[in-house]
């Protein structure tokens, strides 16, 4: 920006986006500062570079927030699936306490992954793991419909769980 620009010759756009043709670089600083802006290069690799008149602050405090709102929307979108581990030979309270808390948060309107990773000799036996997760969707159907069925992936089995409308 400003003095910092290191091109002999660039196309001005204007603060309010009018183009203002092909100018040197002094006469392209003189209009800035005349107007009380930075003169900022947008694109200095094509022929004639393009350089914009503009509050530069302001700009990137613009720029920050379009960042800022596009990581909150990021965040709320990866928020929606709720993961649940559960395992082959998980515990009846354990498993209970899962139901529970993947019940409220299916009330809420998320949705929900239950998944069993398979340790050692239990890859042998993958229909324990579809009873479990089977028997996780059952307990959840008054609130929650399989969105996705049981699918095993290598020693990864996993049902997604979608609330009902």
């Amino acid at each position: 920006m400003n003095e910092q620009i290191r091109v002999s010759e660039l196309m001005v756009i204007g603060p309010n986006g009018e183009q203002m043709g092909i100018k040197s670089l002094q006469d392209a600083l003189t209009i800035a500062n005349f107007a009380g802006l930075d003169l900022v290069l947008m694109n200095g690799s094509s022929t004639p570079a393009v350089g914009k008149i503009m509050d530069y602050n302001k700009f990137r405090y613009e720029k920050q927030k379009k960042a800022k709102d596009a990581m909150k929307k990021q965040r709320e979108a990866n928020r929606d699936l709720k993961e649940y581990r559960l395992s082959v030979n998980i515990d009846v309270h354990d498993f209970e306490t899962r139901v529970k808390n993947a019940h409220e948060y299916l009330e809420k309107g998320h949705k929900i992954r239950g998944f069993i990773r398979f340790r050692g000799r239990e890859m042998s036996h993958p229909e324990l793991g579809k009873e479990v997760l089977n028997r996780f969707a059952d307990k959840l159907s008054d609130v929650g419909s399989i969105d996705s069925p049981v699918s095993q992936e290598g020693r990864n089995m996993s049902i997604i769980l979608a609330p009902k409308k």
